[in-house]
């Protein structure tokens, strides 16, 4: 028996080799050992707590972890063996350190993508837009994707590729991908500044480009408007980079500014009497409107005498029908007291020869 361990093949007797696979194995047991310690023991321990963040590392690091204990294995293992060639060696703690990066790189990878579903995800659920939840899972492939270009190019780098040129390369191709869907990334810009401006939500009304009309729905890469005729208008976000938008939803009251005439033979009795109507009837529907409003004679204009009457709806009222029984109501009212509204008219005098 101590003959044959003596034996030595590839620069190493077959208990070196024995004793390399040993450490393999071990390592391998002691990762089976760490998965089954934390499925029987240790999840139990954090379903207990009361923070979602202990059960959720736990599940996602234990793979990982059994891993590079694994991978520690291999470390271990070629260093029990006689490796005449310095280069050798080096290739293989070269591969074994790759591995280690790259396992290294899954772990922080799946980690920030559960922590991105767990707590990201329901915050943006609870939100009206409906852009956060289009561009939640597009941060969260791109974190991932980062993470894992990140560990790549560092792995190669420990196997002594040329990081730099491939760096350019891909530069280079960036910049073709660029130029080649550049309107497509000023739509996504324009969302996010959407998503980080928030001139507007859903359901609000809003006027842009020569659109007046409500706010369906907010996305990646366009914005859908109910306009007030029921059409539906979709809308590149970048417009809303270069045009003005007015939010009709958020003005605090809608003015409204009468220009009532009445004809030239109205007395000055009837002017201040037609003044203090219009008075009364602003307090009749002071629930609706703002009292403090606006209120005189202010013309002599072509064919009538005019009054400034400026009133402000207040937020949330029904702003047609507010108007329409003010309206009703300085018909009724000026009718009941002989208060005449004029109307274009034109009086020819002819000078007999």
């Amino acid at each position: 028996m101590t003959e044959f361990l003596s034996k030595t093949f590839w620069h190493n007797t077959v208990a070196e080799w024995a004793v390399a696979l040993g450490v393999i194995l071990i390592c391998y047991i002691g990762a089976r050992i760490i998965l089954f310690v934390t499925n029987k023991v240790v999840k139990k321990y954090t379903a207990k707590t009361k923070s979602k963040l202990d059960d959720l590392l736990i599940d996602m690091l234990e793979e990982p972890i059994a891993v590079a204990v694994t991978i520690g294995g291999l470390f271990w293992a070629i260093s029990y063996l006689n490796i005449p060639n310095p280069n050798t060696e080096s290739i293989y703690f070269k591969i074994a350190l790759f591995a280690l990066v790259i396992n290294i790189t899954w772990m922080l990878a799946r980690t920030a993508d559960a922590l991105m579903t767990t707590y990201l995800i329901p915050l943006t659920e609870k939100t009206e837009s409906s852009f956060d939840d289009q561009l939640i899972p597009i941060a969260q492939k791109g974190v991932k994707y980062t993470i894992w270009i990140l560990g790549i190019v560092l792995a190669l780098d420990n196997l002594n590729f040329d990081i730099g040129a491939m760096i350019a390369g891909l530069g280079i191709g960036g910049l073709a991908l660029a130029l080649a869907a550049q309107d497509a990334v000023k739509n996504i810009f324009g969302g996010i500044m959407i998503f980080i401006d928030k001139p507007f939500k859903i359901t609000d009304r809003i006027q842009i480009h020569g659109y007046d009309g409500i706010v369906e729905e907010v996305g990646l890469r366009s914005t859908r408007l109910r306009t007030l005729e029921g059409r539906l208008v979709t809308m590149p976000n970048s417009k809303f980079n270069d045009n003005e938008v007015t939010n009709v939803t958020s003005e605090p009251t809608r003015k409204v500014v009468l220009n009532l005439g009445l004809t030239y033979d109205t007395t000055p009795e009837k002017m201040s009497l037609a003044i203090d109507t219009l008075k009364e009837i602003a307090a009749r529907h002071e629930a609706h409107i703002n009292v403090e409003t606006p209120l005189g004679f202010n013309a002599f204009g072509d064919f009538s005498l005019g009054i400034l009457f400026v009133y402000y709806i207040k937020k949330d009222e029904d702003i047609l029908k507010v108007q329409t029984d003010i309206n009703l109501d300085i018909l009724n009212s000026f009718n009941e007291k002989g208060l005449e509204f004029a109307f274009p008219t034109q009086t020819i005098f002819k000078k007999e020869l």
